[in-house]
């Protein structure tokens, strides 16, 4: 596959609606692995990397769930393509910023990639829509199994693979969730959820993991370490507590619509406004009012069919993304101003938000 069609084809768990999709975007599972003994790519000299490199690549490619993939040397792909797989989940910030002796692997459904010597000598992820962590750590498993048949991870008896960074050493398993969570944001509720789920030892953090902000209220949810824990065990309490949260951004959206209706139509109304018929939009305010429009699909004030084209223009409007369209670098505010015009053609379409659609409020919370 080659990377013209990698970028026009949307992410498989962009076209389904998973379990509790109207939250939750994604699931994620990621593993670490390396190979048994060879440095690890942080220790590894350029030319150990690169013969890694073409050891693991064809083995890669050929797995089952990886027929005509994209399989490309990040070092024959300029930043700009590299900063799109960043803008699409597909590799990590970290990756990009490697060039000789790594590489990327990715399905056709871009729903499992594979990063050659990021951290380690292997990152492979599993990405699915909605709540369906059992399903990607399914798909995920199935392809580190098959491939295990073939090399030999590093691993040891008392601490299971042995991984570059010590949270990963155990299952070398990161889950994941990406949350939409408006509600809790707009009622200052947020901060307080992100501190319980810290103290029982999972991580919150932003749209593109470790170190980077809640973009469009959009919030990942991962468990931080792997060692003295089964995988299942990881998944059942990660899922238990991402419940616990949906609970809660379904309990506020209700409350806020209760409360002060006013403030969220207010939101919604600006939000479609703006992204209807300004010419000048910053990628920051464009995705807080994307984030908007998206919770007025899910409660009723726009059409609910909605959803999906807001979630491919979070995608689409990114600064790499904007840059691969366009066929050339634009400076800051030419990406400004085509990210605006991208944005009132693709939402021409949509209709003026109806606020008496949700007057009553939601429906209340399923229980967890």
């Amino acid at each position: 596959m080659k990377f013209s069609t990698l970028l026009r084809r949307p992410p498989e768990w962009m076209e389904h609606d998973g379990p509790s999709r109207d939250i939750v975007l994604t699931s994620r599972i990621r593993l670490a692995r390396n190979l048994d003994g060879p440095s690890f790519p942080g220790w590894a000299r350029k030319e150990d990397r690169t013969a890694i490199m073409r050891e693991l690549q064809p083995r890669l490619e050929n797995l089952s769930g990886m027929k005509d993939c994209f399989s490309e040397d990040l070092a024959n792909l300029d930043p700009i393509r590299k900063q799109v797989l960043v803008e699409k989940h597909l590799i990590s910030r970290e990756q990009a910023a490697k060039s000789a002796g790594s590489a990327a692997v990715i399905n056709r459904e871009q729903s499992l990639s594979i990063m050659i010597n990021e951290e380690d000598h292997l990152r492979m992820q599993s990405i699915r829509s909605g709540l369906d962590l059992v399903a990607a750590h399914a798909a995920l498993d199935k392809l580190d199994t098959e491939l295990e048949e073939q090399v030999r991870f590093a691993w040891d008896q008392r601490f299971g693979y042995l991984t570059a960074c010590p949270t990963n050493l155990g299952t070398g398993m990161r889950a994941s969730a990406m949350l939409h969570l408006p509600a809790l944001v707009l009622s200052d509720q947020v901060n307080q959820v992100i501190q319980a789920v810290n103290k029982i030892g999972l991580a919150v953090r932003g749209l593109y993991g470790e170190g980077t902000e809640a973009l469009a209220n959009l919030f990942q949810v991962s468990n931080q370490h792997t060692l003295g824990e089964k995988e299942a065990e990881i998944l059942a309490r990660l899922e238990k507590v991402i419940q616990q949260i949906i609970t809660h951004e379904r309990n506020a959206r209700r409350k806020l619509l209760e409360d002060n209706p006013q403030k969220v139509f207010d939101h919604i109304g600006r939000a479609y406004a703006a992204l209807r018929f300004a010419h000048i939009m910053e990628s920051k305010e464009a995705l807080t009012h994307l984030s908007m429009l998206r919770l007025g699909s899910d409660l009723g004030v726009l059409p609910t069919s909605e959803a999906r084209l807001i979630d491919t223009l979070l995608v689409e409007i990114q600064p790499a993304h904007l840059q691969t369209s366009a066929q050339r670098k634009l400076s800051g505010p030419e990406r400004d101003i085509l990210r605006a015009d991208v944005l009132r053609r693709r939402l021409h379409h949509l209709p003026e938000p109806d606020m008496s659609a949700c007057s009553s409020g939601p429906e209340p919370a399923p229980p967890a």
